[in-house]
């Protein structure tokens, strides 16, 4: 399995309010030496988390410890700029499960379903909605469920639909990567390249 399923994500979320957040940004290109998955989390947001002595800047929400949560709720145009998987690898490394915006780059959100990540699409009334809720209470929960395809805001009960492309959803739901998808066929592929071979 390359990942965890994902059905339903009850969290609290981390607030990141700034619009066109790119891959640059989200990991700087100076980290990307590596080419496997595990450790990107510790340089997600790096310019922005640390100084150049590497101490963190206090001002910076991952920094603060009043947030937490497996849900990052990101300005509208997130994940722009390059085609970098490393992104959609600090995300998943650093421990979020979802992001929430009400647009993504489309080449950061195939990046980051294919490892697990759901990005969730709302409209930009509802994006604000939760801003403020996690303003009024970090201790907010929001819930994702990717069955139902709607993201609702505990306190309130307010929620939304999201779309997700019918082959991807599938694939989360099992925890399934491309080759995992292909490999729980296997037992079809067999049968249909038997049929064919007679």
């Amino acid at each position: 399995m390359a990942y965890d399923k994902f059905t339903v994500l009850k969290s609290t979320a981390v607030p990141l309010p700034i619009e066109n957040i790119d891959t640059d940004q989200i990991i700087p290109a100076r980290f990307l030496k590596a080419t496997k998955r595990e450790g990107f989390g510790d340089n997600l947001f790096r310019d922005w988390r640390y100084n150049n002595d590497n101490s963190p800047k206090q001002d910076f929400i991952l920094n603060n410890p009043i947030y937490s949560g497996k849900i990052l709720v990101g300005g509208n145009n997130f994940g722009s700029g390059s085609s970098r998987e490393h992104a959609a690898w600090a995300i998943y490394d650093y421990g979020f499960r979802a992001v929430v915006s009400s647009f993504f780059a489309d080449i950061f959100k195939g990046n980051a379903i294919n490892i697990g990540i759901l990005p969730v699409q709302v409209t930009p009334a509802f994006l604000e909605k939760i801003f403020k809720a996690i303003e009024a209470n970090p201790n907010a929960e929001i819930e994702i469920n990717l069955n139902a395809q709607t993201i609702t805001i505990a306190a309130s009960g307010e929620s939304e639909s999201f779309d997700i492309n019918g082959y991807k959803k599938h694939n989360l739901l099992n925890g399934f990567d491309d080759i995992d998808y292909l490999q729980a066929m296997k037992t079809e592929i067999l049968a249909f390249a038997e049929a064919k071979a007679v």
